[in-house]
């Protein structure tokens, strides 16, 4: 397809930089490289070295003594679900190897989660696929007036002496709030999380949560989950693919290695 002469400036406009070479960029548009006294500021903050497992047996109490307050729909499903895991045929909400997103990440989880400090952010680094990593901003910055959705939304903190207070907003629609591995539901969008995470003692972390999700609760649910700190070498978080537990190895007609999809059951489950 040609094109017409006299939209050749629009579309060349279009490719050129938004602003002239030397002028100076809108005032944060730009990842600064940190200064040596921001990597020496890193010091002064609490130690959240190591590998920190959470609390299953917590977990499980709160399922029955601290649930979600939803609302009358929701607490149907809900019932139903949790009947269901009763009855041997559990839902398996996270046998489609999506990432939990949160707040399941921190607050229904079996897996282990390590903290790294930069300048001007916490990346939390969850074990099992790539994709279970958090980025929580510390530079300063606002929210986005309009953040793209994501599975572990947009997070902004600050520190409040020991305490890191994380807001978390743009978060996906479709993204569970669990409260066991066979029961929970989406958001359905709209959802906050805001989160003081802190240690307790030496090896005890507090993560104090306050989920609003309008659309399923009927109140703001406020739940604490504990994680441990782990040295020994033993407990290093090591690769793992959860869509690796839905293959099993074989060798195809070229004499390679492949992997071949297994059958699963209707919850999700890999048959023998």
């Amino acid at each position: 397809m040609r094109c017409s002469s006299s939209l050749l400036p629009a579309l060349l406009s279009l490719l050129l930089p938004l602003r002239a070479p030397g002028a100076e960029p809108a005032p944060g548009s730009r990842i600064l490289p940190p200064t040596p006294q921001q990597w020496t500021a890193l010091a002064k903050l609490p130690d959240w070295s190591g590998v920190w497992t959470p609390d299953k047996g917590d977990e499980a109490r709160q399922e029955k003594s601290n649930p979600p307050p939803w609302n009358a729909k929701a607490a149907a499903r809900i019932a139903a679900m949790q009947a269901d895991e009763r009855s041997g045929h559990p839902h398996g909400i996270f046998t489609n190897c999506l990432p939990y997103g949160m707040p399941g990440l921190m607050v229904m989880t079996h897996n282990a989660l390590e903290f790294l400090f930069t300048p001007g952010r916490v990346t939390v680094l969850g074990e099992s696929d790539g994709n279970r990593i958090r980025r929580i901003y510390t530079d300063g910055r606002a929210h986005a007036d309009d953040p793209d959705p994501s599975f572990h939304g947009e997070s902004v903190g600050h520190w409040e002496g020991d305490t890191l207070v994380v807001d978390t907003v743009g978060i996906l629609p479709q993204v569970l709030i669990p409260i066991s591995e066979a029961a929970g539901l989406p958001n359905n969008g709209d959802m906050h999380v805001l989160e003081r995470l802190h240690v307790v003692g030496q090896d005890v972390m507090h993560d104090e949560l306050t989920v609003t999700a309008p659309h399923v609760l009927t109140r703001p649910w406020v739940t604490t989950r504990l994680f441990y700190r782990q040295r020994a070498r033993k407990f290093e978080i090591e690769e793992g693919v959860c869509l690796q537990g839905l293959v099993r190895d074989a060798i195809d007609q070229s004499g390679d290695a492949v992997f071949v999809p297994m059958k699963t059951t209707a919850e999700g489950a890999p048959l023998p």
